[in-house]
Order: C-alpha cells, then sequence, then structure tokens
C-alpha cells in the first residue's frame, strides 16, 4: 500500500490496485488495467446519463440533485446564485459498511 500521509491513513493506488488485482488472478496487468478502466468508463457515462450503477455487496454509484441556492462571495460581499445541478456520489452497501466496521484495523498504520 502506498504510504501517502492523507490525514495520518494511507490510500491506496489505483496502479496499486491493478497490481494486486494481476497478483490474485494471474492476469497480466496490461488486462487488468483494461478492465478496470472500461469498468470506470461505463459507471462514469451512465452517471453522465443520469443511470444510477447498483453493484450488489459492494455499493451504489448515484446521480444526487442539488437544488438551486443562494450563497456569498465573502470577498466582495455579494449574493451568488447556485443553480440546480447534479452530483456523483457512492453509497456503500450494509454488507461492505459491516464489513469495514468489523475489518482488522491493526495493518493500517496511523
Amino acid at each position: 500500500m502506498n504510504k501517502v500521509n492523507f490525514k495520518r491513513k494511507y490510500i491506496m493506488t489505483k496502479a496499486e490496485i491493478i497490481a494486486e488485482i494481476a497478483g490474485k488472478t494471474g492476469i497480466e496487468k496490461v488486462d487488468v488495467q483494461e478492465t478496470v478502466e472500461a469498468f470506470f468508463k461505463v459507471v462514469k457515462n451512465a452517471m453522465v446519463g443520469g443511470e444510477n450503477v447498483y453493484v450488489r455487496g459492494f455499493g451504489s454509484f448515484v446521480v444526487k440533485k442539488r437544488a438551486k441556492k443562494t450563497a456569498r462571495n465573502i470577498s466582495k460581499n455579494t449574493a451568488i446564485i447556485i443553480p440546480e445541478h447534479f452530483v456523483p456520489s457512492f453509497k456503500p452497501a450494509k454488507v461492505f459498511v459491516d464489513k469495514v466496521k468489523t475489518g482488522n484495523k491493526s495493518s493500517v498504520k496511523a
């Protein structure tokens, strides 16, 4: 795992995910990379089209609608209107959340 300090947590990069999948499956890294990239592309294209993507046992990639609102530009002390827009979101599955809650965190260095 990459030892990048992000609020005292370690993060895993896409390259490390690809390497781990290749190691566990015996599939060439190039083929795994193409598959992972294709997955991301399918999810992105679906969400751009307004569709949600559900992966059983993992979670849902959902498109959320944000309402129009008024905000303040504090440097100029003026009101600005933020129009209605859509944002991507991820909601983990209950099984996934439960596994993270009960998982072994001792291997993660703080």
